[in-house]
Protein backbone atom coordinates (compact mmCIF):
# COMPACT_ATOMS: atom_id res chain seq x y z
CA UNK A 1 0.00 0.00 0.00
CA UNK A 2 3.15 2.42 0.27
CA UNK A 3 4.30 1.54 -2.67
CA UNK A 4 0.66 2.49 -4.36
CA UNK A 5 0.54 6.03 -2.21
CA UNK A 6 4.10 6.52 -3.43
CA UNK A 7 3.09 6.19 -7.19
CA UNK A 8 -0.37 8.59 -6.76
CA UNK A 9 1.24 10.89 -4.59
CA UNK A 10 4.01 12.01 -7.41
CA UNK A 11 1.99 14.92 -9.09
CA UNK A 12 3.25 17.00 -11.91
CA UNK A 13 3.88 20.55 -11.13
CA UNK A 14 5.65 21.61 -14.05
CA UNK A 15 3.79 24.65 -14.68
CA UNK A 16 3.09 23.88 -18.42
CA UNK A 17 1.87 20.23 -18.18
CA UNK A 18 -0.90 18.28 -16.55
CA UNK A 19 -1.04 16.30 -13.69
CA UNK A 20 -2.59 12.88 -14.28
CA UNK A 21 -3.33 12.57 -10.60
CA UNK A 22 -6.05 15.67 -10.72
CA UNK A 23 -8.10 14.10 -12.85
CA UNK A 24 -10.17 16.64 -15.54
CA UNK A 25 -11.68 19.07 -13.12
CA UNK A 26 -8.14 19.55 -11.40
CA UNK A 27 -6.91 19.65 -14.62
CA UNK A 28 -8.65 22.61 -15.53
CA UNK A 29 -8.26 24.79 -12.37
CA UNK A 30 -4.64 24.14 -12.78
CA UNK A 31 -5.13 25.41 -16.44
CA UNK A 32 -7.61 28.42 -15.27
CA UNK A 33 -5.68 29.07 -12.20
CA UNK A 34 -1.84 29.29 -14.49
CA UNK A 35 -4.16 31.98 -16.73
CA UNK A 36 -4.90 33.80 -13.75
CA UNK A 37 -1.14 33.92 -12.75
CA UNK A 38 0.09 35.03 -16.20
CA UNK A 39 -2.26 37.61 -16.74
CA UNK A 40 -1.64 39.11 -13.33
CA UNK A 41 2.34 38.46 -14.36
CA UNK A 42 1.79 40.49 -17.42
CA UNK A 43 0.25 43.06 -14.75
CA UNK A 44 3.21 43.91 -13.04
CA UNK A 45 5.50 43.67 -15.88
CA UNK A 46 3.46 46.64 -17.42
CA UNK A 47 2.87 48.19 -13.79
CA UNK A 48 7.29 47.72 -14.14
CA UNK A 49 7.21 49.60 -16.99
CA UNK A 50 4.92 52.30 -15.96
CA UNK A 51 7.00 53.21 -13.10
CA UNK A 52 10.18 53.00 -15.11
CA UNK A 53 8.83 55.69 -17.03
CA UNK A 54 7.53 57.26 -14.46
CA UNK A 55 10.77 57.28 -12.50
CA UNK A 56 13.19 57.95 -15.93
CA UNK A 57 10.73 60.76 -16.84
CA UNK A 58 10.55 62.63 -13.55
CA UNK A 59 14.63 62.48 -13.31
CA UNK A 60 15.41 63.76 -16.86
CA UNK A 61 12.52 65.31 -18.16
CA UNK A 62 10.61 66.71 -14.97
CA UNK A 63 7.52 64.59 -16.03
CA UNK A 64 6.22 61.81 -14.43
CA UNK A 65 2.75 59.67 -14.86
CA UNK A 66 0.03 61.21 -13.61
CA UNK A 67 -1.47 59.15 -10.64
CA UNK A 68 1.16 56.29 -10.99
CA UNK A 69 1.46 55.70 -7.43
CA UNK A 70 -2.41 55.19 -7.27
CA UNK A 71 -2.07 52.68 -10.61
CA UNK A 72 0.15 50.69 -8.95
CA UNK A 73 -1.41 50.22 -5.99
CA UNK A 74 -4.30 49.14 -7.60
CA UNK A 75 -3.57 46.93 -10.46
CA UNK A 76 -1.13 45.37 -7.69
CA UNK A 77 -4.29 44.15 -5.23
CA UNK A 78 -5.54 42.65 -8.96
CA UNK A 79 -2.39 41.08 -9.92
CA UNK A 80 -1.59 39.76 -6.46
CA UNK A 81 -5.23 38.16 -6.30
CA UNK A 82 -4.89 36.25 -9.04
CA UNK A 83 -1.43 34.06 -8.33
CA UNK A 84 -2.90 32.54 -5.07
CA UNK A 85 -5.19 29.60 -6.20
CA UNK A 86 -2.11 28.62 -8.71
CA UNK A 87 0.32 28.54 -5.96
CA UNK A 88 -1.68 26.46 -3.63
CA UNK A 89 -2.43 23.95 -6.80
CA UNK A 90 1.12 23.66 -7.15
CA UNK A 91 1.73 23.64 -3.92
CA UNK A 92 3.71 26.69 -3.46
CA UNK A 93 2.34 27.28 -0.12
CA UNK A 94 4.96 27.97 2.84
CA UNK A 95 4.70 24.76 4.96
CA UNK A 96 6.23 24.15 8.01
CA UNK A 97 7.20 20.24 8.08
CA UNK A 98 9.02 20.11 10.91
CA UNK A 99 6.32 17.91 13.14
CA UNK A 100 5.48 15.84 9.82
CA UNK A 101 8.82 14.82 8.67
CA UNK A 102 8.31 11.56 10.54
CA UNK A 103 4.42 11.02 9.93
CA UNK A 104 2.96 8.57 7.57
CA UNK A 105 2.54 10.10 4.23
CA UNK A 106 -1.04 9.38 4.75
CA UNK A 107 -1.82 11.22 7.82
CA UNK A 108 0.68 13.66 5.90
CA UNK A 109 -1.84 13.88 3.01
CA UNK A 110 -4.75 13.94 5.97
CA UNK A 111 -2.72 17.08 7.36
CA UNK A 112 -2.62 19.26 4.19
CA UNK A 113 -6.38 18.33 3.52
CA UNK A 114 -7.07 20.12 6.94
CA UNK A 115 -5.11 22.71 5.41
CA UNK A 116 -6.36 23.04 2.12
CA UNK A 117 -9.68 23.50 3.26
CA UNK A 118 -8.74 26.19 5.77
CA UNK A 119 -7.23 28.05 2.55
CA UNK A 120 -10.76 27.20 0.32
CA UNK A 121 -12.86 29.00 3.49
CA UNK A 122 -10.22 31.62 4.07
CA UNK A 123 -10.79 32.15 -0.31
CA UNK A 124 -14.20 32.20 0.40
CA UNK A 125 -14.37 34.99 3.11
CA UNK A 126 -11.78 36.75 1.46
CA UNK A 127 -14.05 37.06 -2.06
CA UNK A 128 -17.08 37.33 -0.05
CA UNK A 129 -15.93 40.39 2.45
CA UNK A 130 -13.88 42.00 -1.10
CA UNK A 131 -17.47 41.54 -2.94
CA UNK A 132 -19.45 43.42 -0.25
CA UNK A 133 -16.95 46.15 0.59
CA UNK A 134 -16.55 47.11 -3.62
CA UNK A 135 -20.59 47.24 -3.37
CA UNK A 136 -20.43 49.70 -0.26
CA UNK A 137 -17.52 51.86 -2.30
CA UNK A 138 -19.32 51.80 -5.01
CA UNK A 139 -22.30 53.33 -3.23
CA UNK A 140 -20.70 55.94 -1.87
CA UNK A 141 -19.12 56.44 -5.42
CA UNK A 142 -15.57 56.70 -3.63
CA UNK A 143 -13.05 57.89 -6.18
CA UNK A 144 -8.74 58.08 -6.38
CA UNK A 145 -7.61 61.30 -5.54
CA UNK A 146 -5.51 62.11 -8.53
CA UNK A 147 -7.34 60.03 -11.49
CA UNK A 148 -10.66 59.94 -10.12
CA UNK A 149 -10.94 56.54 -11.11
CA UNK A 150 -13.94 54.87 -8.91
CA UNK A 151 -11.85 52.49 -6.36
CA UNK A 152 -14.43 49.82 -6.36
CA UNK A 153 -14.12 48.13 -9.71
CA UNK A 154 -10.38 47.40 -8.94
CA UNK A 155 -12.03 46.11 -5.57
CA UNK A 156 -14.04 44.15 -7.42
CA UNK A 157 -11.47 42.63 -10.24
CA UNK A 158 -9.70 41.31 -7.48
CA UNK A 159 -12.78 38.72 -6.13
CA UNK A 160 -12.07 36.40 -9.33
CA UNK A 161 -8.85 35.41 -7.91
CA UNK A 162 -10.32 34.73 -4.25
CA UNK A 163 -13.26 32.74 -5.87
CA UNK A 164 -10.39 30.99 -7.72
CA UNK A 165 -8.40 30.19 -4.59
CA UNK A 166 -11.63 28.82 -2.80
CA UNK A 167 -12.47 26.60 -5.02
CA UNK A 168 -8.58 25.01 -5.16
CA UNK A 169 -8.18 25.03 -1.63
CA UNK A 170 -11.71 22.70 -1.38
CA UNK A 171 -10.83 20.79 -4.73
CA UNK A 172 -6.89 20.25 -3.14
CA UNK A 173 -8.87 19.14 -0.04
CA UNK A 174 -11.21 16.51 -1.75
CA UNK A 175 -7.53 15.57 -3.65
CA UNK A 176 -5.83 15.02 -0.27
CA UNK A 177 -8.32 13.17 1.54
CA UNK A 178 -8.35 10.59 -1.20
CA UNK A 179 -4.77 10.28 -1.02
CA UNK A 180 -5.02 9.89 2.68
CA UNK A 181 -8.44 7.34 2.93
CA UNK A 182 -7.58 5.90 -0.83
CA UNK A 183 -11.67 6.67 -1.60
CA UNK A 184 -12.47 8.45 -5.16
CA UNK A 185 -14.45 11.46 -4.12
Amino acid sequence: MEEEFEREERLSYDPFTRSDAFGHLGNFLLKVSRAFALCGGLIFLALVVMQLVSVVGRKLFSFAVPGDVEMLQMCAAIALSSFFAYCHLIRGDIKVDFFTHNLSPNKVAFLDAIGSLAIGLFGALIAWRTAAGALSVKEVGETSPILAWPVWIPQMLMVPGFVLLAVAGFYMCAHQLRLAFWKSL
